[in-house]
């Protein structure tokens, strides 16, 4: 108990089952993936659903970036659980009345779906490949073609059907996963910062955003180490969804704030003292003020000087960093500041962020950059920069 103490602090009136967090950074994680595979998804189907040839460019890869992301999706969760073994009896004995339990059966639906819709997009590539090497690549690419070698006009127009089809899936199935989790934390009304109806679709809408923004940020700079030109009409294209979705988020963010003021007039004395004292670096400063607002400033003062060329890509690279900031630390002011406001309303916790343990900054960096680093890999087996992987799709 004394350990515990020294490691929390506490204000006011605070139960005794609410002296440990149980949600810590891992679970910020699991959220910003969920979003950020979300995202890179719409991105996808923007050019494979409605046809918007500006995104062209950073289609496949943004198919490519959502598959890595999501296969690490369920790993905060697993470490987070104290017997991850056990993971599987939320599927094997399913409790159809729990939105928790039925992230298995979502999680496991949308990953099949990502798996064939990229084996669809890139079945030119891998029978190319298949025909073409020798030794264990060619193998793998033999492997991978199912037996299927046929690229006549024909099959290419089959291969399109799927591929359009499945896009028109995963954009509901996207969004309902990640909007699910917004649907946990709004509807636990025992937390006051928690319980609000605007939680699912604030969740929806950050996601769109984080995922365009990561999208933005990894073609930029693959472009400027691969030393190729940037395809500004792309990025313009992404960097005005990014500011349209954006504005509309922080208006929802801004509405969720107001009703958290209103709320702690009425009488909840502890939501005025955080906004106005522990939040108000992570929520104020860092979410609503440099991570939301300076985007806007800089993507709206670009686009109206009529800003081009590599100004442009380096202004509309910063303000995606930012929205990537932004939804982190929306991700963590839920999480953590959710737990930080005692049941009571009357009482405040602090969080104390630890490094090297289980629920530590240096574990969850980990789970962070794992997708990524997959990417890597993943982008050298099936380059989405080539033509002949795009030019049937």
């Amino acid at each position: 108990m004394d350990e515990l103490f020294q490691s929390q602090s506490f204000i006011g009136y605070v139960y005794p089952n609410e002296t440990v967090m149980p949600w810590g950074v891992l679970i910020v994680i699991y959220p910003y993936l969920t979003g950020l595979v979300a995202g890179a998804f719409t991105v996808s189907s923007l050019y494979q659903v409605f046809g918007i040839k500006r995104l062209r460019p950073v289609a496949h890869f943004a198919l490519l970036t959502s598959l890595c992301l999501m296969i690490f999706v369920p790993t905060p969760l697993l470490l987070h659980l104290g017997h991850p073994e056990r993971a599987l009896n939320a599927v094997l004995t399913p409790h159809t009345t729990s939105a928790m339990a039925m992230f298995g059966f979502a999680a496991g639906f949308y990953i099949l779906l990502l798996l064939v819709e990229t084996w669809f997009v890139f079945r030119p590539y891998i029978v190319q490949q298949a025909q073409s090497r020798q030794g264990p690549l060619g193998l793998f690419y033999r492997a991978l073609t199912l037996g299927s070698y046929d690229l006549s006009e024909k099959a290419m127009r089959h291969d399109r059907g799927w591929i359009f089809m499945l896009a028109i899936i995963g954009i509901p199935g996207a969004h309902g996963l990640h909007g699910y989790v917004g649907f946990v934390f709004g509807s636990l009304k025992s937390r006051e910062w928690w319980s609000s109806d605007l939680m699912p679709p604030i969740f929806l809408f950050s996601a769109i955003i984080s995922g365009t923004a990561l999208l933005i940020v990894l073609y930029v700079l693959s472009c400027w180490l691969r030393r190729k030109p940037v395809d500004l009409s792309c990025l313009k294209a992404m960097a005005y969804s990014l500011w349209g979705f954006l504005m509309f988020t922080l208006l929802l963010e801004g509405v969720e704030l107001a009703s958290l003021v209103y709320r702690g007039r009425e009488g909840i004395d502890m939501i005025m003292n955080y906004i106005s004292g522990p939040a108000f670096l992570p929520f104020i400063v860092l979410q609503l003020g440099i991570g939301a607002t300076v985007p806007i400033v800089i993507l709206s003062f670009v686009f109206w000087r009529g800003t081009t060329g590599r100004a442009l890509a380096t202004a509309i690279l910063v303000s995606a960093a930012l929205v990537m900031l932004e939804v982190l630390m929306m991700r963590w002011n839920v999480v953590i500041g959710g737990q930080e406001i005692s049941k009571t309303g009357k009482g405040l916790l602090t969080y104390a962020l630890e490094i090297f343990s289980k629920e530590g900054i240096v574990g969850a960096s980990c789970v962070l950059a794992a997708p990524f680093i997959l990417l890597l890999f993943v982008v050298r087996l099936f380059p989405p920069w080539e033509d002949a992987s795009s030019e049937a799709h």
